[in-house]
């Protein structure tokens, strides 16, 4: 009983530290965008007098609205796309057991180990010869076939697990390949779903190397891409610096908070499942 009243107290305090080391930089950066502009704080001391319209010249200066229709439109393109492939495949591979699928799996899991650094190279060369450099195509197609990989990999572990007497029963009920897909197993499978669905949102809205690399208009880029402009132009301005760092990141948190318990409990079921 000691030992499990240490271990539970271990346990609380190592998720405090990492609380702390996770919220410290938020907070750090949210205190220096309260300082006067042009200013250059110290750590976490609190401005006498809080500069709040610094995210509103922030907004301005680094033009989010343009910056924000953007990222939809990106976010658009990568995330439903990039859903209905992965499921088709998950389900291909998972389910319905088809020649040759050790051999695709594998394909798709040495994909998980290619870094976007180590292709961003040759995939400039790629994207240029395709006629798409400087156009939202650049980051939209690459992302696709880069995301692939993790995506395949996380449906079929849902599909996989998936009873095979289910897709019986719907056989006998004279459920063709299509109706079994859409009207049985894409139902069940929406926990799993709505969790990479939003791991999609994140990365995608999060992307800055692409974007810098390929789109060379900030106005194309994702957020986190334009950021990259909004520094060489207001880099030694680091409260405005901040204040735009933070309207970036608040979309993302946004969404993470907001389906945060159906994330949660996706990664749980899949882990009672496994």
């Amino acid at each position: 009983m000691i030992v499990g009243r240490r271990e539970a107290w271990t346990g609380r305090l190592f998720l405090v530290l990492l609380m702390l080391v996770t919220v410290v930089p938020f907070v750090s950066l949210f205190v220096t965008a309260l300082h006067p502009s042009g200013s250059y704080p110290a750590g976490l001391e609190w401005p006498e007098d809080p500069q709040w319209g610094n995210f509103a010249d922030a907004f301005r200066a680094a033009h989010m609205g343009e910056l924000l229709w953007s990222s939809v439109l990106i976010v658009l393109g990568v995330v439903p796309i990039s859903l209905l492939l992965a499921t088709t495949a998950g389900f291909a591979l998972g389910h319905l057991r088809m020649a040759g699928r050790h051999l695709v799996f594998l394909l798709f899991v040495l994909g998980l180990t290619l870094p976007f650094e180590g292709i961003i190279t040759p995939l400039y060369y790629l994207v240029r010869d395709m006629g798409l450099l400087n156009t939202r195509w650049a980051i939209i197609l690459p992302l696709i076939g880069l995301f692939m990989p993790f995506a395949v990999f996380w449906m079929r572990a849902h599909f996989i697990n998936v009873p095979a007497d289910l897709s019986e029963a719907a056989r006998i009920d004279g459920a063709n390949l299509w109706q079994l897909f859409w009207r049985v197993h894409v139902p069940l499978a929406m926990p799993a779903l709505s969790s990479l669905a939003i791991l999609l949102f994140l990365w995608t809205w999060n992307q800055f190397l692409l974007a810098i690399v390929l789109v060379d208009d900030p106005a194309q880029r994702t957020m986190a891409g334009a950021l990259g402009a909004f520094q060489g132009q207001w880099g030694t301005d680091i409260p405005l610096l901040c204040a735009g760092s933070l309207l970036i990141l608040a979309p993302t948190l946004a969404v993470f908070l907001a389906f945060q318990r159906r994330f949660v409990s996706a990664l749980l079921q899949g882990s009672l499942k496994g």
